[in-house]
Formats: C-alpha cells, sequence, structure tokens
C-alpha cells in the first residue's frame, strides 16, 4: 500500500485532502499541531512545521510505522491582510516560517527517503496568488511565489531520480479562516481601501470553491502517470493563469482594482470571484486612501471579529488557502 503525508489537516484543504487520499488507497498520515478529534481513515501525527526537530521526529515516526512515503501534500498554510507598510518584519517572519519554511523543512525530510527508493510525489498547495498577487496581501502573495519557484526548480532537481514535484493553485475556496488578531501597527491611510479589500476576500471565500473539490485535484496530481507542474482547480483559475500570460497588463491591473473595490471607474474586467476566476496583478496608482470613521475590519469568515486593523490567521496547520488562500 501506498503511504500519503498530508500537512495540516485540523480542517480545510488539508482534511479533504487526506480524506480523499485515504478512500483512494493511500495509508494516509496527517500532520496537526494540536489535539483534534481522529478520523478513522487518517493516522494523526503531531508535527509544528515550523520547527525542525518537529518535522523531524514526525516524519522518522512515520517511516516507523509505515516504512516509506509515496505522497507528500504541503497545505498547511496561513495568511495576512494588511498593508506593506503596515506589516512588520515579524510579522513577515512569521508568516514565511509556514507558508515556505514549513514547505522546505517538511521536504527535506521525506528527499532521502523518496531519493532512495527512486519514486515520490511532492505536492505543495500553492494558490492563484502564486502567479497573481492581490492588493494588501503582498506577504501572503509573496510566501506563495516562493513556494511556486522553490517548487519548480526543486522537480528539476530530482526528477532524474523519480521524484515529482507538483503545484496546485486553488482560486477562493470556503475553508475555515480560524482566528484573527489585528495587527498593532495600522495606519489610518489605508483603513479606507484595506476594508473594501477584506469584505471582498470575505464574499469571495463565502461564494468559494468547496475543499473537496481542491483535495480531488491533489490525487489527480498524485496518480496521474506523467503529472504536470501546475494544476489550477477549476476553470476559472485556469483562465487566468492564461490571462496572466496573454492579457494587456492594463487590462490585467483595472480588473483587479475594480474586483477589489479600489477602482470605481466602469470597464470590463476579468471577475476574481470563484465563480468566474481569482486575482491578478496589483496596478500603479491607488485611489486616495480615507481614514475609515471606525477603523473596523469587516469579519472574513463567521468566526472572525472586526478588529480595526489587517487580519492575520492563526490555523497554521488548517491547510486553508485564499486562493486569488491557503
Amino acid at each position: 500500500m501506498k503511504v500519503a503525508v498530508v500537512t495540516g489537516v485540523s480542517s480545510g484543504i488539508g482534511q479533504a485532502t487526506a480524506a480523499r487520499l485515504a478512500k483512494s488507497g493511500y495509508r494516509t498520515f496527517g500532520t496537526v499541531r494540536s489535539a483534534i478529534d481522529s478520523h478513522s481513515d487518517i493516522e494523526l501525527v503531531r508535527v509544528d512545521v515550523r520547527d525542525r526537530d518537529s518535522v523531524e521526529e514526525g516524519i522518522a515516526s512515520i517511516f516507523e510505522r509505515a516504512g516509506r512515503i509515496d505522497v507528500l501534500v504541503n497545505s498547511a498554510g496561513s495568511a495576512l491582510i494588511s498593508a506593506a507598510e503596515e506589516t512588520s518584519t515579524e510579522e513577515a517572519r512569521e508568516l514565511f516560517e509556514t507558508n515556505v519554511f514549513g514547505v522546505m523543512r517538511m521536504t527535506q525530510a521525506v528527499l532521502p527517503a523518496m531519493r532512495e527508493q527512486r519514486s515520490g510525489r511532492i505536492i505543495n498547495i500553492s494558490s492563484v496568488l502564486g502567479f497573481l498577487p492581490a492588493p494588501f496581501m503582498s506577504v501572503y502573495a509573496a510566501t506563495k511565489h516562493a513556494v511556486e519557484g522553490y517548487s519548480e526548480s526543486l522537480d528539476h532537481e530530482v526528477r532524474n531520480f523519480g521524484v515529482r514535484v507538483i503545484v496546485v493553485e486553488p482560486g477562493f475556496t470556503r475553508t475555515n479562516l480560524g482566528r484573527h488578531n489585528g495587527n498593532v501597527h495600522p495606519v489610518s491611510e489605508y483603513s479606507m481601501d484595506r476594508e473594501r479589500v477584506a469584505a471582498s476576500i470575505g464574499e469571495n471565500i463565502d461564494h468559494g470553491a468547496d475543499p473537496a473539490t481542491v483535495a480531488d485535484v491533489v490525487v489527480r496530481a498524485a496518480t496521474a502517470r506523467t503529472p504536470a507542474l501546475h494544476y489550477q482547480v477549476g476553470a476559472n483559475a485556469r483562465l487566468l493563469r492564461v490571462l496572466r500570460s496573454i492579457a494587456p497588463a492594463s487590462l490585467v491591473d483595472r480588473g483587479i482594482r475594480k474586483e477589489f473595490g479600489l477602482d470605481r471607474s466602469p470597464g470590463p474586467s476579468p471577475s476574481l470571484r470563484s465563480g468566474s476566476g481569482p486575482p491578478s496583478r496589483q496596478g500603479e496608482g491607488r485611489s486616495p486612501a480615507r481614514p475609515s470613521p471606525s477603523g473596523e475590519e469587516p469579519a472574513l469568515s463567521e468566526r472572525s471579529e472586526s478588529t480595526g486593523a489587517p487580519e492575520r490567521s492563526e490555523g497554521a496547520d488548517e491547510g486553508r488557502d485564499l486562493g486569488v488562500a491557503s
């Protein structure tokens, strides 16, 4: 029996992916940072992808129990909605620890065995924001761009050993954003635009794809005889990938500003909604920023509370992605 490891299975994409792999016949291990209810088809392992010792101990325990790992799905992730000027280097580093360095730690832990067995798949959950940035998500988009570059380079390095590296790019997905904490350094001049973007993201997530659709694509990537390097989830994500490559930059620029409420001017634009697609490149020139009278943020999920600052997801093992994630 083939063995799969999925990070961040406490909820969202990670949980759906682990369940789908188990149903497809894989012996499936799921990593979590804290205790959750057990799943009959998923063997849970305590791993904090931000900690090297935790990763190495967790992977070693899986090898002891199963003897091999055939598929690694790096799904654990967290998010940050914040103006670049508002974001401290400490906050950015925290996001990179999970979204980028966590991927690297898990990958380096499984690669020696995959090279020795001359086979393996490493599937990294990226986002449409890995190739199409959005305003007020500069650091999150940077982490997903990093995952894309890392994955493409790594695939060239390990392909001769029978190991393939694959990137899955979801759009907005209906997942649990978890607990949100406000940034302690808000800049009031960004409040109005930030509120609009946060509201747009919340609406898109509410109407986003089911995590099971992402899981289906992961299983397809894991089982394909000759896998592609990139898999977009859904026709709209595929369309956005094409538009990013061939559409005039000015059109993409106008599209993203209109979608996120930064430009009220009329005109056609590619929709970023899950029902029609996700974001694009941040354009030049910002609409005049106006401070909010209350300074409050709109909620991004049923469990998030309005704050007077940018919002951050702390659920690093949710496997969550805003998409256009986790």
